[in-house]
């Protein structure tokens, strides 16, 4: 699987349900709180291009935040995104 990373805050609710997402279907990630760490955030902007959490990434792919990773699901392009 490939690794998955989520930039997010405590506060998201967005953030939340992009977790409950990928816990759901058993898909491990790393979790980087830009409200901890504002050079994350910096990270996170300079990556996605965007300010907004969650902010999402499969691999090198930018996939985008929650929305985007819900409609992949929906239309099933998500399980082969995360494949080898």
């Amino acid at each position: 699987m490939k690794p998955v990373v989520m930039y997010t805050t405590p506060i998201c609710g967005f953030c939340s349900a992009a977790k409950r997402l990928l816990d759901g279907k058993d898909v491990a990630y790393t979790e980087i709180d830009v409200m901890r760490d504002p050079a994350k955030k910096q990270e996170m902007m300079q990556r996605a291009g965007r300010h907004t959490v969650p902010q999402i990434f499969i691999g090198d792919e930018h996939v985008g935040g929650y929305d985007e990773l819900s409609a992949l699901h929906r239309a099933g392009k998500l399980d082969p995104m995360l494949a080898d």
